[in-house]
């Protein structure tokens, strides 16, 4: 394959993080975190009836600075997945080590008021680019019945989660 596509970078992420081990590891458990979205001047006008909506979802790149620039394994293990040291393939994870590095996080829209979003839901550090902001629709967006969710489902995860409590046993075993 080998094709690379343009993605500009239409704004950007501000929250109190400044390092991933630190940072909480899904918007879903750390709800009570606001954060805010500086939109770029040129995609300013993209947000016209945003402000009618009361989740989107959030598409980044995952820049972090300490992350090593080669090609992830396609097996690795999963922050969730530490205190077991259980391997995953990357597509089984929603871990930022991917072959492209593609945040996806659903916040809640609190305040849309020109060039910036405010928002719930943090779990980026500072500064991360973002390259998309698509309104949730629970119509289009929510399966119907109680899907699987994989390994996820066999692991309690604590509110506000982060790598490094993780690392110490953040997760267990349903």
């Amino acid at each position: 394959m080998g094709t690379t596509i343009p993605l500009p970078v239409i704004g950007i992420v501000r929250s109190g993080h400044t390092q991933l081990e630190t940072t909480p590891i899904q918007a879903g458990i750390n709800r009570g975190e606001q954060g805010t979205l500086e939109i770029a001047e040129p995609f300013r006008d993209g947000l016209e009836g945003l402000e009618d909506f009361d989740y989107a979802w959030l598409l980044t790149w995952l820049h972090a600075p300490d992350e090593p620039a080669a090609d992830p394994p396609l097996r690795q293990v999963p922050f969730l997945l530490r205190s077991q040291q259980r391997q995953m393939g990357v597509f089984a994870t929603r871990g930022p080590r991917r072959i492209n590095p593609i945040g996806l996080s659903l916040i809640q829209l609190l305040r849309v008021t020109g060039p910036a979003i405010l928002f719930a839901g943090v779990d980026l550090i500072d500064g991360t680019p973002v390259i998309d902001l698509k309104p949730y629709v629970t119509r289009f967006d929510r399966p119907p019945g109680d899907p699987r969710c994989g390994w996820f489902d066999q692991l309690a995860i604590a509110d506000g989660a982060t790598p490094a409590q993780l690392s110490q046993g953040g997760a267990s075993p349903r």
